[in-house]
C-alpha cells in the first residue's frame, strides 16, 4: 500500500495505522473509558474534565444504525386523509376510510428505488383512528368498508417493507381525540401500552417508534398525564432494536419542520430527553429546551450535570401539508428545494424524515413520485463522482493539526463532505477546509461540528487537492471519511400559484379583523398565514368566522382550528362546506393557550 506524505507548514499529519476503510480505531492513543449513551458528571469536575469525558460519550448500536440511515420516509395516512384536515377531531366516521386501489409496495418500492431506508407509517394519529384491527377500539380499519372490514394497513406496509428489505417504524400519537378513557391517566396509559403491545408484537421488527408529545384535555376537562416509562419500558421489552424517537431516549426532534438542522449539530448534547422525570430542571439549568440553537457546546457543558448522546432527525413534509390534500398537487416542493434540505438536514449531522402523503386511492401521488424521482437522480449524479484519492483513511488528529488528500486530475468541485468516527464519539468543534489552486492554497470552507456527515457547498473551485484543519477538537478528532464533488444542477424553483382564487377585499375592521369584499360575492372559504411566516405567541391556533351580507347580521360559516401551525406555519386553507353569498367575513381566533390571538388583515384572505 503507498502512503502519500504532503508537506505542511506549521502542522502534523498523522494517520491511524490500520489501513484505510477500517471501522474500528486501530492504534488510537486516547485510551478514555467509554460512555455509552450517557454521561453523569462529577458534581465537582471542572469543565476540562467534562470536555475530556465528553470526548468519549459514543452511540449506543441502535442509535449508530439509525444514524447511518440517513434518509428515510413518513408516510402520513389515516381518516385524515379523506377528510382533507390535518388534525381530526376524533368523531368522523370509519365508513370513511376506503383506499381501494391501496398498494403498500407501491410506496415501499418507490422509496427503495428513490434511497430511502426505512418507513415510518402513522398508525394511529390525533383523530384515534387506528390504522389495524385493534383490539382496544372499534375506531379502526376494523369498522370501515376497506377491505370488507378485514384490513389491516400495518401489516400490508410492514409485509412489503420486509418483502424489500427496508426497515420499518411506526408513529403512535399519545394524544387520542376518540378515546373515551383519555384524561382518565391510568385508565388511559393502560389502553395506550395495549395499542403500543399491538404494534410491537404483530409486524415483525420495528426500526424506530415514533412519539410527539401532543397532549390535550379528556372527556372528563383534566389533561392526560403520559406514562413515559411504561411506554418506553414496552419498547425496551418487545423492540430492543427500535429506537424511540422525539418523546423518547434515543433520538431527538430538530426543533422545527422546515427541514433546517443546525450548522452547530451536536449528537452529544446537554438537553435531557423530555420523558425523563428530571428533563425540566437539568434543561432549565442549562438554559435550553429543543429549538435552541447551541445544545452542547463548551459553554453549554459548563452547568451541565449530565451528557446524552441524542442526535437529531429532521422531520420535514415534500408538501405544505402533512396529509394528502389534492389542493396541494402543485405545492410538492421543488428540487432545488429539497437540494437544500438534504445539505441542511443530512449535511449538518441529521437524519431526514421526509414525509411523502398517500392519497385517497391508497397510492404515492405521482406529483410526489415524480419529485422524489428527481431527487433521487440529483443525489446519484452529485455523489457519484468522489473526487477525493483515498478518501477513507481513518484520520487521528489533535487540534491545530492539518490531514491533506489529493483529487483527481482536472478537479472542478463545489461540495466538501467531511465524516467523524462516530462510533469513538463526536469531537470536532471547529475545522477549516482549504484548496490548492494553480495560485496556492487558498480557504474554502469553514465550520464547527461534523458528527456522521457534513456536506459544505463552496464556490466551484479548481483544485489539486484540499487540506482540512483542525481548529479545535475535544481529546483528538477521528476524521473517518472525505469527499470532494461537483454538484448536479437543479432547476429553479417555481413559483406556485395559490390552489384557490382570491377575492380583493378591503380591511374593513379590526379586532375581530373584518374583510369587506366591496359587493355580494360568492364565498368559498378562506386561507390564513401567519405574518412572515412566523409562529408568535399571538398566532391564532383556534378560529370562529362569520359572514354578512350587510354588516350588520351574521352566521357562523365555520370554526375549528389549523392543526399543527405551531410548528408547520404554511398556509392554511380552510374550505366552506357549501359556498356562501355574502360581502363580509370576520374572523377571530384564540391562541395555543386561550388567549384572544391577534389576526391580520393582511393574513388573511377569502376565495
Amino acid at each position: 500500500m503507498r502512503f502519500f506524505l504532503f508537506i505542511v507548514p506549521l502542522a502534523v499529519v498523522m494517520t491511524l495505522g490500520n489501513g484505510c476503510g477500517q471501522s474500528g480505531c486501530g492504534g488510537s492513543a486516547d485510551n478514555g473509558p467509554e460512555y455509552v449513551q450517557h454521561i453523569e458528571f462529577p458534581s465537582d469536575a471542572t469543565l476540562e474534565e467534562k470536555v475530556a469525558m465528553a470526548a468519549h460519550l459514543v452511540p449506543s448500536e441502535r442509535q449508530l444504525a439509525w444514524q447511518r440511515s440517513e434518509l428515510t420516509a413518513f408516510l402520513h395516512f389515516g381518516i385524515n386523509t379523506f377528510t382533507d384536515r390535518e388534525w381530526g377531531n376524533g368523531r368522523e366516521d370509519p365508513a370513511m376510510f376506503n383506499p381501494e386501489g391501496l398498494d403498500a409496495a407501491q410506496w415501499v418500492r418507490t422509496l427503495k428505488e428513490c434511497g430511502f431506508t426505512m418507513v415510518i407509517l402513522t398508525a394511529k394519529h390525533h383523530d384515534g383512528f387506528c390504522l389495524w384491527p385493534t383490539a382496544t377500539t372499534s375506531h379502526s380499519v376494523a369498522s370501515s368498508p376497506w377491505r370488507g372490514g378485514r384490513g389491516d394497513v400495518v401489516a400490508e406496509v410492514a409485509h412489503a417493507c420486509a418483502d424489500a428489505g427496508m426497515k420499518f417504524g411506526v408513529y403512535l400519537s399519545p394524544w387520542d381525540r376518540n378515546a373515551e378513557c383519555y384524561g382518565d391517566s391510568p385508565r388511559y396509559n393502560e389502553f395506550f401500552v395495549a395499542q403500543l403491545t399491538e404494534l410491537l408484537t404483530g409486524y415483525g421488527p420495528i426500526a424506530e417508534v415514533w412519539f410527539d408529545g401532543a397532549c390535550g384535555e379528556g372527556p372528563n376537562g383534566k389533561q392526560q398525564v403520559y406514562d413515559w416509562d411504561a411506554y418506553l419500558a414496552v419498547i425496551r421489552r418487545l423492540q430492543p432494536e427500535a429506537v424511540s424517537a422525539v418523546k423518547g431516549e434515543d433520538v431527538r426532534w430538530v426543533g422545527n419542520e422546515g427541514g433546517m438542522g443546525r450548522e452547530t449539530e451536536w449528537s452529544a448534547t446537554v438537553i435531557t430527553p423530555s420523558i425523563y422525570a428530571r428533563a425540566e430542571e437539568n434543561n432549565r439549568l442549562n438554559g435550553v429546551e429543543p429549538k435552541s440553537p447551541d445544545l452542547g457546546s463548551r459553554e453549554r457543558l459548563v452547568t451541565a450535570r449530565e451528557l446524552f448522546w441524542f442526535p437529531s432527525e429532521v422531520d420535514v413534509s415534500i408538501r405544505p401539508g402533512w396529509f394528502w390534500h389534492e389542493r396541494e398537487n402543485a405545492e410538492v416542493k421543488s428540487l432545488e428545494r429539497l437540494a437544500d434540505i438534504y445539505f441542511s438536514s443530512v449535511g449538518r449531522n441529521s437524519v431526514l424524515l421526509l414525509n411523502i402523503p398517500p392519497d385517497t386511492d391508497g397510492l404515492l401521488n405521482e406529483a410526489d413520485v415524480r419529485r422524489l424521482r428527481e431527487f433521487a437522480a440529483w443525489r446519484e449524479v452529485t455523489f457519484a463522482d468522489n473526487r477525493v484519492k483515498r478518501g477513507d483513511c481513518l484520520h487521528r488528529l489533535k487540534a491545530g493539526e492539518s490531514v491533506e488528500y489529493r483529487l483527481k486530475s482536472g478537479s472542478v468541485i463545489d461540495v466538501v463532505m467531511l465524516c467523524e468516527h462516530i462510533e469513538r464519539g463526536q469531537r470536532i468543534e471547529r475545522f477549516t477546509v482549504e484548496a490548492l489552486t494553480s495560485e496556492g492554497w487558498r480557504e474554502v470552507a469553514h465550520g464547527t461540528t461534523v458528527g456522521n456527515k457534513r456536506l459544505l457547498r463552496i464556490e466551484p473551485v479548481e483544485a489539486r487537492a484540499l487540506r482540512v484543519r483542525i481548529d479545535e477538537c475535544r481529546a483528538e478528532a477521528l476524521l473517518d471519511r472525505a469527499g470532494a464533488f461537483l454538484m448536479a444542477p437543479t432547476a429553479a424553483a417555481a413559483v406556485v400559484a395559490p390552489s384557490y382564487e382570491p377575492i380583493a377585499a378591503e380591511v374593513a375592521g379590526e379586532n375581530p379583523v373584518t374583510l369587506d369584499a366591496g359587493g355580494i360575492v360568492e364565498i368559498s372559504g378562506f386561507a390564513y398565514s401567519p405574518a412572515g411566516g412566523e409562529f408568535l405567541p399571538e398566532t391564532a391556533v383556534r378560529y370562529r368566522v362569520w359572514v354578512s351580507v350587510d354588516g350588520e347580521s351574521w352566521s357562523v360559516a365555520a370554526e375549528g382550528e389549523f392543526g399543527n401551525i405551531e410548528n408547520n406555519t404554511v398556509v392554511q386553507v380552510v374550505e366552506f362546506p357549501q359556498a356562501l353569498q355574502a360581502r363580509y367575513l370576520r374572523m377571530e381566533g384564540s391562541t395555543l393557550d386561550d388567549r384572544t390571538a391577534v389576526v391580520r388583515g393582511e393574513e388573511l384572505e377569502i376565495f
